[in-house]
């Protein structure tokens, strides 16, 4: 009797196995499945590429390793700025600038200053609760002032920013604080808020050169997506500021036009 109950079994198990799927494939199929349907549920990923700044504030955004962009300024008094940017390694982007004076419109000479160079290291990419943050330099300034061989609006320097996502998402913060020139120890701080709108359209207010209120400047801009590869921003810097600058320039608003675009080699 033992030995037919023995034999009975031995006749059940592989018929019993043959109905069942083993573990592993069928939780990988599970895993899969799930995964599947998170992936048709959840909002579609942004193509446009990093946002490395804003109107002249940087953000803790880099380039990706591999990328480049290109951003042409065009300004009062018929000058143009020209930035190219590369991503030399991952969280690290080099680039230089040159500024033209007068080369759009009749008035002459066309005047050429020196290239500067900017420099961006991000060495901590953020969470929920604690910012993204990057160090850089950045040798731009703006408004030449030939005469003393200096911009009347210094260019950055040496700086250390966050940038977060606050309350909505496309809604970000960006912070931080600079040292224009080594050889003083003026320190200045500048703020930065930016809303992306279905990736449309970004609005930009900015709060620079943040050390006495007279000589601090207020930035408001508008960029279009016209592919999210290349951007059209128009702007207005120095909102409300008066006085003359130190060779006589008239100090006050000052309306911009940018083209940007970023790609990949």
């Amino acid at each position: 009797m033992k030995q037919a109950f023995l034999l009975f079994c031995c006749l059940l198990a592989p018929l019993a196995a043959s109905g069942q799927e083993p573990e592993g494939p069928k939780a990988s199929r599970k895993l899969a499945a799930s995964a599947a349907e998170r992936a048709e549920t959840a909002e579609p990923r942004s193509l446009l590429e990093p946002e490395t700044e804003l109107i002249d504030l940087p953000t803790a955004a880099v380039l990706d390793q591999g990328g480049f962009s290109t951003r042409t300024r065009f300004f009062a008094r018929g000058g143009v700025q020209e930035w190219l940017a590369f991503g030399v390694y991952p969280r690290v982007n080099i680039g230089a600038s040159s500024n033209i004076d007068r080369i759009i419109g009749t008035d002459s000479p066309v005047q050429l200053t020196r290239p500067e160079l900017q420099l961006k290291l991000r060495f901590y990419d953020g969470d929920r609760m604690l910012p993204s943050a990057a160090i850089g330099f950045d040798g731009q300034g703006y408004l030449y002032n030939r005469p003393d061989k200096a911009y009347n609006q210094r260019q950055r320097g040496l700086y250390v920013m966050g940038s977060q996502e606050v309350a909505l998402p496309g809604l970000q913060f960006h912070a931080g604080t600079n040292i224009s020139e080594f050889e003083t120890d003026a320190v200045y701080g500048f703020l930065g808020t930016c809303y992306n709108i279905q990736d449309k359209v970004k609005l930009m207010v900015e709060w620079d050169a943040i050390r006495d209120f007279f000589n601090s400047r207020v930035n408001m801009g508008l960029s279009t997506y016209l592919t999210p590869r290349f951007h059209l921003e128009f702007s207005v810097r120095a909102i409300g500021q008066g006085g003359l600058y130190p060779n006589g320039v008239r100090r006050g608003p000052e309306r911009v036009m940018q083209f940007k675009y970023t790609g990949h080699f």
